[in-house]
């Protein structure tokens, strides 16, 4: 009985977060002709992760809680996450595919960039139009133009990867520190001691429970790592794993008190497009916890490349790419790896030895 009542409890909890989340436009492209078709096969859910200061109201971040979150005032924002969780329509096993940050791909604005700044370089051209056009309160301002950089992120992965996305999941350095505090905590395994003043890394090996501040640090770290960017990307995905782990094996679901904390740092931080549904997830999502999922990267053909304004970039072949996103559904032949497929590198340029893979589930020992 009980445990009906707490299941009970956790359906109501869901039903009132869901009637009460901040949602976004992202996935109005406009003319959808554009697009890349919708039946490709998979649902397809871009989960992104900004470095915003501000908050849902577009408010700055205090400086007490920047600390907290170990980082400073920064203008603009950049995605430093972004993940595309496939779930296939023929039964097959769902992926979590890994977009590196510093991926160079075709952008909105024209032209190329790294892929993580579409967002930001969108949302600074919609607010200074936005101003132009006589807006002056900024917390407005703020929540308008990051529409529109939600718009233009979504538009370069689905240039980028030719496949369409179905929902948007964004989640704000805020929103972490809150979701990894309700938790009380998650954990993580490393297999050697490593520091970043950067970060704040200063994590010692082995397994051990990180929230808050330290949380932000174990995803942010990029410095000291054997393959640089790409080590961080397993980090990250090794943390959604073992986080998504503890709240769907745990007992989380049952608990009204880590129910209501979640629930109430999803209100603060998180932000979805209007057709995503939060228990539909969840079920989705326990393929993680149960092995059902497999955490990939797209293939790249070089890390620390340069750009010709002579930024340090990753290079991507488009053909070994979309042929590799494909393949996870079962469609067409199997993909010819293009060099160093799988991700890795070491951030000092040349082609990207292959990355160890994350299992799925409680916590992956990672570098």
């Amino acid at each position: 009985m009980a445990a009906l009542v707490a299941t009970g409890y956790a359906y109501a909890t869901y039903d009132r977060l869901q009637d009460n989340m901040h949602t976004t436009d992202a996935l109005d492209q406009g003319d959808d002709r554009q697009a890349p078709p919708a039946d490709d096969g998979a649902t397809d859910i871009l989960l992104v992760g900004t470095d915003a200061r501000t908050d849902m109201q577009g408010n700055p971040l205090p400086l007490t809680v920047l600390k907290a979150l170990r980082t400073e005032e920064k203008a603009g924002i950049n995605t430093d996450t972004m993940m595309v969780l496939r779930i296939p329509k023929n039964g097959g096993k769902p992926a979590g595919i890994s977009l590196p940050r510093d991926t160079w791909v075709d952008v909105p604005q024209g032209g190329q960039a790294k892929i993580n700044s579409a967002y930001g370089a969108a949302k600074i051209a919609e607010a200074a139009q936005l101003r132009k056009d006589g807006k002056t309160d900024n917390a407005e301002i703020e929540r308008e133009s990051d529409q529109a950089g939600r718009k233009a992120l979504v538009k370069t992965v689905q240039d980028f990867t030719q496949i369409r996305i179905d929902h948007y999941a964004e989640v704000s350095l805020l929103g972490f520190y809150l979701l990894t505090e309700a938790l009380g905590g998650v954990e993580v395994c490393l297999k050697h001691p490593t520091e970043d003043k950067d970060s704040g890394a200063d994590f010692r090996a082995g397994r051990q429970v990180v929230s808050g501040g330290e949380a932000l640090s174990f995803v942010r770290q990029r410095k000291n790592l054997p393959r640089g960017d790409m080590d961080r990307i397993l980090r990250q995905q090794a943390f959604l794993a073992s986080a998504l782990h503890k709240v769907l094996s745990a007992g989380t679901l049952t608990s009204p008190s880590m129910l209501n904390q979640l629930t109430d740092a999803i209100h603060r931080s998180v932000v979805l497009d209007p057709g995503l549904n939060i228990l539909e997830f969840a079920e989705q999502a326990k393929g993680i916890v149960s092995g059902d999922v497999r955490f990939e990267t797209i293939p790249v053909t070089k890390i620390g490349g340069r750009s010709p304004d002579g930024q340090s970039i990753v290079e991507t072949d488009l053909t070994a790419v979309r042929q590799f996103v494909r393949d996870l559904v079962g469609r067409g032949a199997p993909a010819s790896p293009a060099p160093g497929a799988g991700g890795g590198g070491s951030g000092s340029g040349g082609a990207a030895p292959a990355a160890p893979q994350v299992a799925a589930g409680s916590a992956t020992c990672v570098d």
